[in-house]
């Protein structure tokens, strides 16, 4: 538990003469080290400490997590700069969060903290029934897992918390990649979440991520629609089959999933025959690229193609060769679109914004000398909110196409 602070006790930091304060009192979150005066004393402070942030005219702005050795210097924790991030404190925060999915979802499955758009700058939760999945991907979050714990349990009733500490955001803020329970029990067994009428497993402590991506949960819906009855249906980069099963849930015919790893196929399959799906649902391991070129050259066709891949631009510097290659998913998936049937490509990069995704998207299609409409763009579900003043909050793009 972290003691009690105040004004008195805490260190100040101060923005530079130039950095614009207004953007932090209309809600931006962040503030990156060039804009922050950083003497000895600020160098000094440990990754995670709590102070008052300030103003060019030393006026206080807000309550934040301070790390030395990230790019986002400082975290907006509270605009009272006396708060105290105690139990209480992160109960209030999760307590409005769980209203808000309580109203969403009739079932205990769903993205619990999003980070910022949840006011815990740098935390994500996934809930999995009684069990939760904490990423803590911000040095002040891992000083104050205690008390974020403790709140946890009391504000769900859940009886197991998990720590995911994968990921490279935790590798930005100099943080170890060390995972675990932080209370009760891992499961012993993937985890049955039902969605959209399918039933998909989820590892909670091998898998990627925190086992499951909740985000596409409405795209997983509306391609489902698309497809309809008897319809054939491909989906690159499938993890855990989101799009197959919920396709298959839908009355879709048959789905082939293509994903790398080969736990998340088995994972797949597992869900398939946890849903009577089995039969119709097959998989094929290896590169998406690959396989989409060896489908092409059997002559193959679909009447639902859906890529959703990693990440291909995480960062700005990664956003030329990102695009290149969400140019190059749309070019090899168009072909295998039969005439009048849809293609969804997604992407969960948010240096790529939705107007540099759909160039790219189109761009690809038109190379493979088809023509389109665009029906639908989707994003991340409403557990996912976004924060207006923070663009990265809002990563998940999906465009969805009749050829």
């Amino acid at each position: 538990m972290v003691a009690p602070s105040s004004l008195l006790d805490l260190p100040t930091v101060r923005l530079k003469p130039k950095a614009d304060a207004r953007a932090i009192r209309h809600g931006f979150p962040w503030v990156y080290a060039s804009s922050l005066v950083t003497d000895r004393r600020t160098r000094a402070l440990p990754p995670g400490s709590l102070a008052v942030l300030e103003d060019e005219g030393r006026m206080p702005l807000g309550l934040v997590a301070v790390n030395p050795v990230s790019k986002i210097i400082c975290r907006m924790l509270d605009w009272d700069p006396q708060a105290q991030p105690d139990e209480a404190w992160f109960a209030a925060r999760l307590g409005r969060a769980l209203a808000l999915r309580q109203r969403l979802y009739d079932a205990p499955f769903y993205r619990l903290v999003h980070a910022e758009a949840d006011g815990l700058p740098g935390v994500v939760i996934d809930r999995f029934g009684d069990t939760c999945v904490i990423q803590p991907n911000a040095a002040w979050a891992e000083l104050h897992l205690d008390a974020l714990v403790a709140a946890l349990l009391e504000v769900t009733g859940a009886r197991n918390v998990l720590k995911n500490a994968g990921g490279r955001a935790r590798v930005l803020e100099g943080l170890d990649g060390v995972s675990g329970v932080l209370h009760g029990t891992a499961p012993a067994a993937p985890v049955p979440v039902p969605m959209n009428g399918a039933i998909y497993m989820a590892d909670l402590t091998g898998g990627q991520k925190t086992g499951l991506y909740f985000d596409q949960r409405d795209n997983h819906a509306f391609a489902a629609r698309l497809a309809g009855p008897g319809a054939r249906v491909l989906d690159v980069f499938a993890h855990v089959g989101g799009f197959a099963l919920a396709a298959l849930s839908s009355g879709a015919g048959e789905a082939l999933a293509v994903d790398g790893s080969a736990a998340a196929l088995a994972l797949a399959c597992d869900g398939a025959s946890a849903g009577g799906m089995a039969e119709r649902f097959v998989t094929r391991q290896g590169d998406g690229f690959d396989v989409m070129t060896a489908l092409a050259a059997e002559g193959a066709q679909f009447d639902l193609v859906v890529c959703d891949p990693p990440a291909f631009a995480p960062s700005k510097q990664a956003l030329v060769a990102g695009l290149r290659a969400y140019e190059r998913i749309a070019r090899l998936a168009a072909p295998l679109v039969a005439e009048g049937g849809y293609l969804a490509l997604c992407s969960c990069s948010h240096a790529a914004d939705l107007s540099r995704f759909r160039g790219a998207c189109t761009r690809g299609i038109g190379r493979a000398g088809r023509s389109a409409q665009i029906l639908h763009t989707g994003f991340a579900g409403p557990d996912h909110p976004i924060l207006p003043q923070l663009a990265e909050s809002g990563y998940l793009k999906a465009l969805f196409f009749r050829l």
